[in-house]
């Protein structure tokens, strides 16, 4: 985008935001927090569809599966699902938890519930057993609203849940019949299109969102209905995109990449929103060019995968002006947007995060996630809480409350949400660099910091360096015990289809990019990885299997037996 681009798009961004608010009456309360992200007078996902349809009630909004929907569609769903919610009891600070897939069935009882001041839980749909029943008890949820694939994983648990009372079944048919004790979604088709009058609560929960548990238990951080970042999503909204732009996610709805940036920005921008059930390496761009996509978003490991799908002539028959990545490697940044004729634009943000966005739209180098915007302060701190020299890691914290955002709060963990927002500063998890222009780029997470040999090694650039090698599809790299006081290092490795590769031709491959400490003494070749549903491997699962028989050892240069 570049600099003088860039300034363009922020002033009229503010100047749509500006417009808005002074319809809305909020203007003075909201101006005045934007220059430290704060919105003062927010909005729910639901009173934004409203708006939508008392202005375009006619216009595409979604595509799902061959099908369109209006604004008008979905709001008379929306209603259609509140309405049925009150017939069976919700209402205002009562909680829905949701293991649902992608689909507008999802977005009914999202925005739906927001209309009677109710709370959703998306849970993510890759969890199972006590990993499952723990995150459906934590969250005190009444009611459960689960896809029809799910009913198995439910009865499995029934017994153990201790605080929902109603399941209710999204079936692919409408008149699919659903087990003894539960009850189908599709009862809401017969409700009422008008809006309940019901509304919420300011300081009522809108909705919890767990964070993955990829390390630990899960842990629901929890969005009240003033502090929902609906409006501030709208300022993003209008620097990147158009009302002519066509959004695609392929990314889970219960993920806040898709949620957040592609559904609510399209409906801030009334640009298009495409939706798939799921992502498809094989099947990817040929939906790309079948809707016509103009941007997409892109997560993890997705564009390493992509790079390493067979290459086409049609590679860069495609519409798509941008994508917004979140931590794309840097080697494949230019060779992405080559190979698919597109420009990348990078993004940081957690869910977690006090509300913070870190844009580099073309105005930072490639690699770097930009810098905070506006007056945001932050710091960068080793493990002792010192702050760093530029050129080294530490953990990105960010001033909350009048110096830059807002604290993070875990839904019944006191002790965590204090941890996260201790002496007025949220603390990310994650470990950043900071060059001399004071451009940040990531490094890892904080708690996948491994200490070998006397120093710190981050086992995402370890990943990273691996996965260069082309007959590498995805890495994965942790600490195994030593017979010395610290940790070896260990990397999980999956090939490319078709491909082969000895484990003492990827060492001697990466010790280009590493320094010896870095090297991993035990490398694995497994056919594939465990992995949430936003892609991420579940390293704690990859962990406890330890060095494994077949496992290479650079040390006895063998494998174990």
């Amino acid at each position: 985008m570049g600099k003088p681009r860039m300034a363009f798009n922020i002033v009229k961004s503010l100047a749509i935001f500006a417009a808005r608010e002074f319809r809305r009456g909020t203007l003075s309360k909201n101006f005045r927090g934007l220059k430290n992200m704060e919105i003062k007078e927010e909005m729910s996902w639901a009173e934004l569809l409203e708006e939508k349809v008392r202005k375009h009630p006619d216009r595409l909004f979604l595509t799902f599966e061959g099908t369109d929907y209006t604004y008008r569609d979905m709001d008379n769903n929306a209603n259609r699902t509140a309405n049925y919610f009150l017939d069976l009891q919700g209402g205002q600070g009562t909680g829905a938890a949701m293991l649902m897939e992608n689909s507008p069935a999802f977005l009914d009882v999202f925005i739906g519930l927001q209309k009677i001041g109710m709370y959703t839980v998306p849970v993510n749909t890759s969890l199972k057993g006590d990993s499952l029943l723990y995150v459906l008890n934590h969250c005190e949820a009444k009611f459960l609203v689960l896809d029809e694939a799910y009913i198995p994983a439910i009865e499995k648990i029934r017994a153990g849940l201790t605080n929902i009372t109603t399941l209710i079944v999204n079936t692919e048919s409408p008149d699919a019949p659903v087990p003894e004790g539960m009850i189908s979604i599709h009862r809401a088709r017969s409700r009422p299109t008008a809006r309940p009058s019901t509304g919420y609560r300011k300081d009522d929960i809108c909705f919890i969102t767990y964070t993955s548990g990829t390390t630990g238990l899960p842990k629901g951080v929890v969005y009240r209905y003033r502090n929902i970042p609906v409006k501030l999503l709208s300022l993003v909204a209008h620097m990147l995109y158009r009302k002519s732009d066509i959004l695609y996610t392929a990314m889970k709805l219960f993920h806040g990449n898709a949620l957040f940036v592609t559904v609510t920005c399209g409906m801030h921008t009334g640009a298009r929103v495409v939706l798939a059930r799921k992502f498809s390496a094989s099947g990817f761009w040929d939906e790309i060019r079948k809707h016509r996509v103009t941007s997409f978003n892109t997560i993890g490991a997705m564009i390493p995968i992509l790079m390493k799908q067979p290459e086409s002539p049609l590679d860069n028959k495609n519409n798509v002006r941008f994508i917004l990545s979140a931590a794309c490697p840097t080697d494949l940044w230019k060779k992405f947007e080559d190979r698919y004729g597109l420009t990348i634009y990078e993004a940081y943000g957690a869910v977690d995060g006090g509300g913070k966005v870190i844009l580099n739209l073309g105005t930072a180098p490639v690699g770097s996630i930009g810098k905070p915007p506006m007056k945001v302060r932050y710091r960068l701190l080793d493990s002792a809480g010192n702050d760093v020299p530029d050129g080294t890691p530490g953990e990105l914290i960010f001033a909350s409350g009048g110096g830059g955002g807002g604290s993070v709060e875990y839904f019944r963990n006191e002790e965590a949400s204090r941890e996260k927002s201790d002496s007025g500063w949220v603390n990310t998890g994650d470990l950043m660099k900071r060059d001399s222009r004071g451009y940040l780029y990531f490094v890892g997470r904080n708690t996948e910091s491994m200490r070998i040999k006397g120093e710190n090694v981050s086992a995402f650039q370890v990943e990273q360096a691996i996965q260069k090698h082309p007959s590498v599809l995805e890495a994965a790299v942790y600490a195994v015990p030593s017979e010395l006081a610290e940790d070896e290092i260990m990397a999980s490795v999956s090939l490319v289809e078709g491909r082969s590769l000895a484990e003492e031709d990827l060492l001697e491959f990466i010790k280009e990019d590493l320094p010896k400490f870095a090297v991993p003494r035990y490398i694995r070749i497994v056919r594939e990885f465990p992995k949430t549903e936003t892609f991420r491997i579940k390293k704690k699962e990859i962990e406890e299997q330890g060095v494994a028989i077949g496992t290479y050892d650079a040390v006895a240069e063998a494998r174990i037996s």
